[in-house]
């Protein structure tokens, strides 16, 4: 999956928490989410970029959820954010693991 698809694909599936993320199409959406904000902080201002950030927060949420369906683990695992550094890197290994069979419906992973 390229940039432009998983972009789409993430903001279609707005809140969509069912189903299973590829780790491109997770991967791509976080660069976009980051370069936006990024983008907006510089050119426009804190206040436009935190609109941005907050509105995409439930496709971001969304997207982490089905990419980790796709490694067979709840989403609720995103929580581990609230975890100090090591709750931090534990996530980033769960959502960088290869997709597998898993309980939540087909792998999004290309065979």
């Amino acid at each position: 999956m390229n940039f432009s698809e998983s972009v789409a694909t993430c903001l279609k599936k707005y809140a969509d928490f069912d189903g299973t993320a590829s780790r491109s199409e997770y991967w791509w959406f976080w660069l976009f989410l980051v370069g936006t904000g990024a983008i907006l902080t510089l050119a426009v201002g804190d206040v436009i970029a935190g609109i941005f950030n907050l509105a995409m927060l439930i496709p971001q949420l969304s997207a982490g959820a089905r990419r980790l369906h796709d490694t067979d683990r709840s989403g609720w695992w995103q929580l581990l954010v609230f975890v100090p550094i090591i709750g931090w890197i534990v996530l980033i290994v769960f959502l960088a693991q290869e997709g597998k069979e898993n309980r939540f419906g087909a792998s999004a992973a290309v065979v």
